[in-house]
């Protein structure tokens, strides 16, 4: 492959098209790789990360993007946004400490959504913020430097479609500028553009994950999924990267409701917003409550994924009080039940328990989840295991459980009963740990009747 880089030089790193890939650059998959897995550890450990949208559209007036392309607003007076957008009040070290102390591992800033703002001094367009912005720097790099140095993983958004760019085939819903077909040299212009800021992402800052979006609008081909994979991993071997680049991703990346039952996907990861809006909206005053975004959190971890969850910074870089109140009651709930969170695995389904659950990696250490004040005892059914205590995480403190109708005859486990006294219920969500003697098993049948007494 290093021979290959070398031979093709800016074809092969810059070039987006199809004709000129060699055969085998259609069928690699990121899943493959004998070093997936390995390089999947920390994303699979981590499972909080922070979202942040940051952009022109953080004026607060319209949402980003979608706005201008769906005839909200004018893309000349969408545009004329960046006036706006000093950055004035923007202070990194801040932000990245108050990521920390919310628990979460890893963080994700846009460096460019959809509308072709880059939050750098790219040498490719002077729509940035450094050369387009009363912000006159470039808003990336101090970012990145605190999020090493406070220990934590650097993810960069990056948008793949551009629809400022006059030579990317759409503009808005209602205009398209060619079609690739009939003007491919156009096509490729795009392509060495688009390959060259993603070069620039990835070489800067050495990414531990890439955040793409828009691939819905190419296919894989198109894009050569593969193409970008190749150039990401020549110089940044063990970046993750998210599904959205037409399959060719680590991990699935379901957006705003959490999935019904557990994703087939090995990895996946919920972005998921504080009120309506994925940047700052003044007129979005819908904020989800720390007790509803922290049970969205715990459902994703029953399910074995994690929540990457958004934040709205405004154009001067101040963020919202909302915003902060979350985080901070994020980092007082996960600093109490640290062992209940990362490294968890998927629990057992929800008939088995009203509420949430996980086990440890060792799978001996059945974790429950209580998003409410139970009203009398609370049930656990159908765990074949004997079980050796029951305790409430944050204090240690044992709690007393019975068994019923565990009975000789029948291979049917009993249903284990037990009180929390008041005292210990956690004001958001109460966790108990459920110690077992061996890895857990669980009966799954219909129940039985009684053939021999």
């Amino acid at each position: 492959m290093k021979n290959y880089f070398r031979k093709w030089g800016a074809i092969a790193l810059l070039s987006c098209g199809i004709s000129i890939l060699p055969a085998w650059g259609q069928t690699s998959t990121a899943q493959t790789d004998s070093t997936y897995h390995k390089r999947m550890s920390w994303f699979d450990e981590a499972k909080l990360g922070i979202f942040i949208h940051w952009g022109i559209y953080s004026v607060g007036d319209v949402s980003e993007s979608w706005s201008f392309f769906n005839g909200r607003i004018s893309y000349e007076n969408y545009m004329k946004q960046a006036q706006q957008f000093t950055a004035a009040q923007y202070d990194p070290k801040a932000w990245v400490s108050l990521i920390k102390e919310s628990g979460a591992r890893y963080t994700v800033l846009t460096t460019k959504h959809h509308d072709g703002f880059a939050l750098w001094d790219t040498k490719y367009s002077k729509l940035n913020s450094k050369d387009g912005s009363p912000a006159k720097r470039d808003l990336i790099t101090p970012f990145v430097e605190e999020v090493r140095k406070q220990g934590l993983k650097f993810g960069a958004y990056y948008s793949l479609i551009d629809w400022s760019h006059k030579d990317y085939p759409n503009h808005t819903k209602d205009i398209t500028r060619y079609k690739i077909k009939d003007d491919p040299a156009r096509w490729e212009r795009f392509c060495k553009f688009n390959m060259g800021q993603l070069t620039e992402v990835n070489t800067l800052w050495k990414p531990d994950l890439i955040w793409f979006d828009g691939d819905w609008e190419q296919d894989a081909a198109t894009w050569n999924s593969t193409g970008v994979i190749n150039l990401l991993r020549s110089t940044n071997p063990n970046v993750v990267v998210n599904s959205r680049i037409q399959g060719y991703g680590d991990y699935a990346t379901p957006e705003i409701g959490v999935p019904c039952s557990r994703p087939s996907a090995r990895y996946w990861e919920l972005c998921y917003t504080i009120n309506n809006s994925w940047g700052y909206r003044k007129q979005d005053q819908n904020f989800k409550t720390p007790q509803m975004l922290l049970t969205m959190f715990v459902d994703c971890l029953s399910k074995g994924g994690n929540l990457l969850l958004d934040i709205t910074p405004k154009a001067d870089g101040s963020l919202l009080p909302e915003n902060v109140e979350v985080l901070k009651a994020f980092g007082k709930w996960i600093k109490k039940y640290e062992k209940a969170v990362y490294k968890t695995r998927a629990g057992v389904p929800g008939d088995y328990f009203t509420g949430y659950t996980t086990v440890s990696p060792d799978k001996k250490t059945l974790y429950l989840y209580l998003p409410y004040k139970p009203i009398g005892k609370v049930q656990l059914k159908a765990i074949i295991n004997n079980v050796k205590s029951i305790r409430e995480v944050g204090s240690g403190e044992e709690i007393p459980f019975k068994l019923y109708n565990k009975l000789s005859w029948s291979e049917v486990p009993g249903i284990i009963y037990f009180d929390i006294p008041e005292r210990l219920l956690d004001e958001y969500i109460t966790v108990l740990e459920v110690e077992l003697e061996d890895e857990l098993k669980v009966y799954k049948g219909e129940g039985q009747v009684i053939t021999a007494n």
